[in-house]
């Protein structure tokens, strides 16, 4: 279904409820059966009747964002404001919620029960999810009521959902899945025209492993999937989670570009000029860099208002065998005026929490046993010294022993 036919829909449908009509965006049965709209909520009779007869979402994300006083939330395809105006109890007076939809009758809608609900924390912007009009860093956590799969760019959603999050915010919404791949006893068209006859909004709806691969592009860590209502022909309602790397005020973790190659590579430099970072003397050059690193895995430092690259973390195969899959080798280096200012260690971590999504088991690298704050780094988050590799090179004319760590996954590969 096109952009403006999904518009024209759901404004339909909000006018529809607006005039007091109970409305459904899918089969009536799916409703009763407790799996969209209204029925997935516990409570609602704090909420104005309009709120909840235009409810067309496929669960309940306000009881899964764990949201605290005081925070800011951005619900994406907010419709009659819902999931806002719960939100907003959340958070209280203290708080703020931003609800955004691309319908204007939604809004106007969204506005008037909150007008009714009495709800002064609340904001409702016109706009696309795919290019949310608000700042970067504005918000603690993102949700979502079974709209992200309406979208026909659901990367850029997701990019634009790490964008407005605060380092350290969530993610958590409700959506339709696929539990399979198209090559594996997936949902052959007929199947998605009856789901999509049932439910309403599978057309458009992502496997799980593809919701996990767009997440971790977009630069999002410990994420997980959750199968919950099974909608039949491989079609499920799920919790989706995920988290933005945290790191101190003023700086942002994110996926490396090919962008940041000047940088990166003037750090890696930096580093290697200290003679106790590697035996290597050179930066390689970007393509040598690339070529010897996994695509993925690849994180920068950034400070947020320059975008200045301060440090970076990146992985290697250890081998091509198929048994060493889960194993990657890994190197980290900060910029050498920012080495006071946590960046190495919040790299390491979203590093880790990331290679575990990736199904990592074994984190491992060599460092001289004179580089004291690395291997300090390197013992807090959980990296243990294996043994020690003597006299293994020289470097600038004289011989160095190598202590060899790694960090075992007690989650992945067990």
């Amino acid at each position: 279904m096109a952009h403006d036919e999904i518009i024209d829909r759901y404004s339909a449908l909000a006018r529809a409820a607006d005039a007091g009509r109970t409305v459904a965006d899918c089969g009536q049965e799916a409703f009763e059966q407790g799996g969209f709209g209204a029925a997935g909520y516990d409570d609602l009779t704090v909420l104005p009747e309009g709120a909840v007869r235009a409810s067309l979402g496929c669960g309940n994300p306000v009881a899964v964002a764990e949201l605290r006083h005081g925070e800011t939330v951005l619900d994406l395809g907010s419709g009659g404001g819902i999931d806002v105006l719960l939100s907003a109890r959340r958070v209280g007076p203290r708080g703020t919620v931003f609800g955004l939809d691309a319908g204007p009758a939604m809004v106007d809608l969204a506005q008037r029960n909150a007008e009714q609900a009495g709800a002064s924390n609340v904001h409702f912007l016109h706009g696309t999810i795919e290019a949310i009009p608000l700042p970067g860093h504005t918000v603690d956590v993102v949700i979502s009521n079974c709209v992200i799969n309406l979208s026909d760019d659901k990367a850029a959603v997701l990019a634009e959902a790490f964008r407005v999050l605060r380092p350290g915010g969530r993610f958590g919404v409700s959506d339709v899945v696929t539990a399979q791949a198209l090559d594996e006893q997936a949902l052959d068209e007929q199947a998605r025209q009856r789901a999509e006859q049932r439910i309403g909004c599978a057309a458009g709806s992502l496997t799980v492993q593809e919701y996990r691969d767009l997440l971790a592009a977009a630069g999002f860590v410990q994420v997980s999937v959750t199968l919950t209502a099974d909608h039949g022909d491989g079609v499920h309602s799920a919790i989706v989670q995920a988290v933005k790397p945290v790191i101190g005020p003023g700086l942002e973790i994110r996926p490396m570009r090919e962008g940041d190659a000047p940088e990166v590579l003037a750090i890696y430099q930096a580093g290697l000029d200290t003679g106790q970072a590697s035996f290597e003397t050179t930066a390689p050059s970007w393509e040598g860099f690339t070529a010897s690193r996994l695509p993925h895995l690849r994180y920068v430092a950034t400070d947020s208002d320059s975008g200045e690259v301060l440090g970076w973390v990146a992985a290697s195969a250890v081998s091509s065998r198929p048994v060493y899959a889960g194993v990657v080798e890994h190197s980290i280096y900060v910029h050498p005026g920012c080495q006071a200012h946590g960046i190495g260690r919040a790299l390491l971590a979203a590093f880790i929490a990331a290679s575990e999504d990736a199904g990592v088991w074994t984190i491992q690298s060599g460092v001289f046993p004179e580089n004291a704050a690395s291997l300090a780094l390197h013992q807090a988050l959980g990296f243990r010294v294996v043994g020690t590799r003597e006299r293994v090179g020289r470097h600038h004319g004289v011989w160095r022993d190598v202590l060899l760590i790694e960090r075992r996954s007690i989650s992945t590969g067990t």
